[in-house]
């Protein structure tokens, strides 16, 4: 027997939780071949095996959450799947008859009969594998462990909480577990309510934001630019872009090099704090935000400042499409240095966006609207955009989150700044 075990993911990826089994129990599999699909808080990943044999059993079940290196699934090396419905029929009728027999045996049979009784609670039971373990370590029943989670599953901090709970009577968990399960928000009656799970992307999402609020110091400041040379610039060559690179001159490429120009100058909103460290980082990989259906991800366009302008935009367009079909790999969304958010694209006038932890800096984009300004002695109507920069005052101060802004808005009124920084 062969066990399947979840791989090593990434560094900031410790654990998951099963989306799909593609095989059942009695499927046969080949080396190599994907058994089930993971969700993690970044991607779906599709674990394979490293067996070949029959898929005798599943460890964990769709929705618990397994941890990095857990054992998953069974495989039988030795097994074919044409084999495996016949050697399981004769098991579930010993399991039933085993305690026929020992109920009317003598005393000495005993043990069989608990063995019996206790699978019996334990297939009843819904409860992650590691739990399982930790219960039988313990001794202890887990029809009589109370839970927190909505659904009724034991986690291991369940079985946790149950070995350190003075003795009570039996009744007692049951009675403590009752007032957990009628407050659980899936308890809702009414109709014109839907209630619906949050997938384990939004889940992460929702944590982390207010994590890095609790924890940074973020402060945002804000400033506007006049696209009129930029626009211009953009109309006179993108004919010409397209037919020369395939693929449309948009905005992106100049703002990710006005970012790239800034972060030259004001290197710490290109760091990361780690305890009482700075970690200084001298390459500039940046993340684009990108919206999907199962919530915010931030793919990252690797060395942008060795790419050209075409190569930014295919970048961010092959990495758009691959994050909305949900092909995005690990590697994708790993390790940036510094984001940019554009929330123009849904009409967004101002915001103030949220930092993208653990970088300790985010553009955000808005909205294009013509509105007059003073040019010299005259009014005129200019093309013009909000910017807003989020920054972690514990390493930035505002001196340098302003003097970032400007930097960006005075490349993107002269363009061909954007030449001379590279």
């Amino acid at each position: 027997m062969a066990e399947v075990k979840v791989p090593e993911l990434a560094e900031s990826i410790s654990e998951g939780s099963i989306a799909q089994w593609l095989k059942q129990p009695g499927d046969h599999v080949e080396k190599g071949e994907y058994v089930l699909e993971l969700e993690t808080d970044k991607v779906n990943v599709e674990i394979i095996s490293d067996y070949t044999g029959t898929l005798s059993e599943h460890l964990a079940e769709e929705g618990d959450t397994v941890q990095v290196g857990q054992a998953i699934a069974i495989v039988d090396e030795n097994g074919s799947a044409a084999a495996a419905p016949k050697a399981e029929a004769p098991k579930v009728e010993e399991a039933k008859a085993e305690p026929v027999k020992a109920e009317q045996a003598a005393p000495v049979k005993e043990a069989p009969k608990a063995e019996a009784k206790e699978a019996s609670s334990t297939q009843q039971v819904i409860a992650s594998p590691a739990a399982r373990k930790l219960a039988r370590e313990k001794g202890i029943d887990l029809t009589q462990v109370p839970v927190a989670d909505p659904l009724g599953r034991v986690r291991v901090q369940d079985v946790e909480a149950a070995t350190n709970a003075p003795a009570a009577p039996a009744a007692a968990p049951k009675q403590a577990a009752a007032p957990k399960q009628a407050a659980a928000p899936v308890e809702v009656n009414d109709d014109r309510i839907e209630v619906v799970k949050m997938t384990r992307r939004r889940q992460t999402i929702a944590k982390r934001l207010v994590q890095v609020q609790s924890e940074a110091a973020m402060l945002t400041t804000f400033n506007e630019v006049d696209l009129s040379a930029v626009m211009e610039l953009r109309n006179r060559h993108k004919d010409s872009f397209v037919k020369t690179n395939d693929v449309k001159l948009g905005f992106m490429s100049f703002f990710t090099k006005a970012v790239i120009g800034a972060l030259k100058k004001y290197p710490l909103l290109n760091a990361e704090i780690q305890g009482d460290h700075i970690l200084k980082k001298n390459f500039y990989d940046i993340g684009v935000a990108v919206s999907t259906d199962e919530g915010l991800v931030v793919p990252v366009v690797r060395d942008a400042d060795r790419k050209s302008f075409a190569e930014i935009e295919k970048n961010i367009s092959d990495l758009a499409v691959k994050a909305r079909n949900n092909k995005l790999g690990l590697s994708d969304l790993s390790g940036g240095t510094f984001t940019i958010t554009n929330g123009g694209t849904f009409g967004s006038l101002l915001s103030t966006p949220i930092l993208n932890a653990p970088q300790v800096g985010i553009l955000g984009m808005h909205t294009i609207k013509t509105r007059p300004i003073a040019v010299g002695d005259q009014i005129e109507n200019r093309p013009m955009m909000y910017l807003a920069l989020s920054y972690d005052h514990r390493i930035v101060d505002g001196k340098e989150a302003v003097g970032f802004l400007v930097a960006i808005k005075d490349m993107l009124e002269d363009p061909e700044q954007l030449l001379l920084q590279g």
